[in-house]
């Protein structure tokens, strides 16, 4: 191609001299005509603007050590929580909608086109107001782009100036205001606010959203005569935000005045079949008769008659009606040659593995059935079965050889685009780590855990918690400080059962100071606890507030004696014995002899007199901390007045 535009580029008489001064000579028998070269002109593949850029990542892959792309690549702006993720991706696409905002109110400052062609998206949107000159063509125009407010505006302001509007015009507008319930969409290039919103109305949707009497049903009484696409148009709107009762009514309708809908119709009132009919026999009662319908009218079942059947079927509050269902349905879908896409399988894993239903090993067929294979979308529900399927693998069976299989059928291909959303995503790993947590050695675990974390999961407070209870079976206290960087950085440091349970495995898991591998340890222990004392006291002034407790305060003390940190951890304990009327609980016994120890050996009797004096106060075993004091010291007549007055004489003269 550059050849091509360099040789176009040069005068004739240059490319004729080029090529008779050419070093290259070609010979021919002599007498013979040369032979025609024959030149095929390969046909044209559409490209799309993307393609070159997805060719180039395929040959680089995953980088695990980098944030995901649609982060800023900043030490600063790299989100390590989920709330930070989230609110992160949102920000940068309200700096997108605030910039388009600026273009739109500011149109006259962006005419100018330097692309060629002119790019649609970059061109200035068109104002409509009550004074604009409007046509069919303005209205045509805008149902093609699926501007939903400005359609309804110059509809509204055609119907004011009396332009009459043909049956095909006001079909197309009646689909897209059914489709989006006469609300404007959010644009396609906003996916996380999508994603965000989508789940906010699913936890919020409990009932009809459908808006009555609204502009959907009043292009549908001015549609004359109703067509099988305005009868479809309607009763898909009402399905999908929930009219249900309204929406089969038209269906029965139609059915009467033998107009023949189509299988798409037909599926949206068997996904509502739920909602119209209360127990589980009545539900499949009336999803056959929906069916034995389609096949009077001849209408051919899809892959979404068939998730909608199983989605049906997926509400059957009866397991057993519920597993015969699914097991008619498939193979009578196989003989139609329907093949099921992932959404299929996630409606089988819900209707098979219930929580409250027996064991169910279909995951093992399911995965035997799809391994190895590269999936598209085709389903809505496809972006939910792998969350599901990890779900299943780790609370339903608890089986860690069908979670590697889920996960390597993820990476196979281009299956990772059907994760689904970041909130799937999360779900997704966090099944899995916490899996691996339970049935992984601690090593295994751990490469696995560096992979993931923190750029493409950040665990949750209770899945640090089960690695943190794994670090504890296992005794592999060498992991706790690289645990608690991750903590410090994923803001848990406010969580306080993770705090104990941090300061309990160090405690209980005292290392070899002797052994080469663990000679670090103890110093690096005693940083840590350190580092959490400190957090703590900074604590006071945040909203999220931590408490010391005795049993904290006192664990803390022993890692800093153990750490050779005899001035911070005197520290500690003076902040014991000041505010022990505020701090509730006590150090354990164990944590003031390890203190009394260590204040012999840097020889400071009167610490070790306050930590006597400390257990005296509170009722705790003395006994032993007055026989180091006794024995480790030689005391002044001052510090050996104290000790009799704590303990008595009659102790000493033992």
């Amino acid at each position: 191609m550059y050849l091509t535009r360099q040789l176009r580029l040069l005068p004739k008489a240059s490319i004729g001299r080029s090529i008779a001064t050419s070093s290259t000579h070609y010979t021919t028998t002599t007498g013979a005509a040369p032979a025609a070269e024959h030149i095929e002109v390969p046909n044209r593949i559409e490209r799309s603007p993307t393609d070159i850029l997805k060719a180039l990542a395929s040959t680089v892959g995953r980088d695990h050590t980098a944030p995901h792309y649609k982060y800023h690549d900043d030490p600063f702006l790299i989100p390590m929580s989920n709330m930070a993720k989230r609110t992160y991706a949102m920000s940068k696409e309200a700096g997108r909608k605030a910039a388009k905002w600026i273009k739109e109110e500011h149109h006259e400052l962006f005419l100018h086109q330097e692309a060629q062609p002119a790019i649609e998206k970059f061109a200035p949107s068109m104002v409509y107001t009550e004074e604009s000159e409007v046509d069919e063509s303005s209205l045509e125009q805008l149902i093609e782009q699926g501007e939903l407010k400005d359609a309804v505006l110059v509809y509204n302001l055609m119907e004011q100036k009396g332009i009459a509007l043909c049956s095909e015009l006001k079909q197309s507008l009646l689909e897209l205001v059914c489709f989006h319930n006469n609300q404007d969409p959010l644009p396609e290039e906003y996916i996380e606010e999508r994603w965000f919103l989508e789940n906010n109305r699913r936890r919020e949707r409990h009932g009809k959203t459908w808006k009555d009497g609204d502009l959907a049903e009043k292009l549908y009484s001015e549609i004359e005569p109703k067509t099988p696409k305005t009868y479809a148009s309607l009763i898909r709107g009402m399905a999908k935000y929930l009219q249900c009762e309204r929406a089969y009514a038209l269906l029965q309708e139609a059915g009467e005045k033998q107009i023949q809908l189509d299988t798409n119709t037909f599926n949206s009132i068997i996904q509502i079949i739920s909602f119209l009919k209360d127990n589980a026999e009545q539900r499949w009662q009336l999803c056959t008769e929906l069916l034995q319908q389609m096949s009077e009218q001849k209408l051919r079942p899809n892959l979404g008659t068939l998730n909608a059947i199983l989605q049906c079927i997926s509400t059957f509050g009866n397991f057993k009606l519920a597993r015969t269902s699914a097991l008619k349905v498939l193979p009578e879908f196989k003989q139609l040659g329907v093949n099921p896409s992932l959404g299929t399988y996630y409606y089988l894993l819900i209707i098979f593995c219930r929580e409250r239903g027996p064991v169910s090993h279909v995951i093992v067929d399911i995965l035997n059935e799809i391994a190895g294979r590269e999936f598209r979308v085709e389903h809505p529900k496809d972006t939910y079965f792998f969350a599901t399927a990890m779900d299943v693998c780790r609370n339903h069976l608890n089986d860690k050889s069908l979670a590697k299989k889920v996960n390597e059928l993820l990476h196979t291909g281009n299956n990772y685009d059907l994760i689904g959303d970041s909130f799937k995503e999360s779900i997704y790993y966090r099944n899995y780590l916490a899996l691996l947590c339970q049935t992984e050695s601690i090593e295994d675990f751990m490469l696995t855990y560096d992979l993931l974390v923190p750029n493409i999961y950040i665990p949750e407070p209770g899945i640090m918690e089960e690695v943190l209870r794994t670090i504890e079976i296992n005794a592999a206290v060498e992991h706790v400080p690289r645990i608690w960087s991750d903590m410090v950085v994923f803001d848990h440091t406010h969580r306080e059962s993770l705090l104990l349970y941090v300061l309990r495995i160090m405690v209980d898991n005292r290392p070899n100071a002797d052994t080469p591998a663990q000679s670090q340890l103890p110093e690096q222990c005693a940083k840590v606890a350190l580092d959490m004392y400190n957090k703590i006291e900074e604590s006071v002034r945040r909203i999220k507030k931590v408490s010391f407790t005795g049993q904290m305060l006192g664990d803390i003390l022993t890692l800093l004696v153990r750490g050779d940190n005899y001035e911070k951890a005197s520290e500690v304990f003076s902040h014991i014995d000041k505010n022990q009327h505020r701090i509730p609980g006590t150090p354990a016994e164990s944590a003031l002899q390890e203190y009394v120890e260590a204040s012999v050996q840097e020889k400071a009797p009167s610490q070790a007199l306050a930590a006597l004096q400390y257990a005296v106060e509170n009722n705790m075993e003395s006994s032993v901390l007055a026989k180091l004091i006794h024995d480790g010291f030689t005391l002044n007549e001052t510090h050996l007045a104290k000790l009799k007055s704590l303990v008595g004489e009659s102790f000493l003269e033992k």
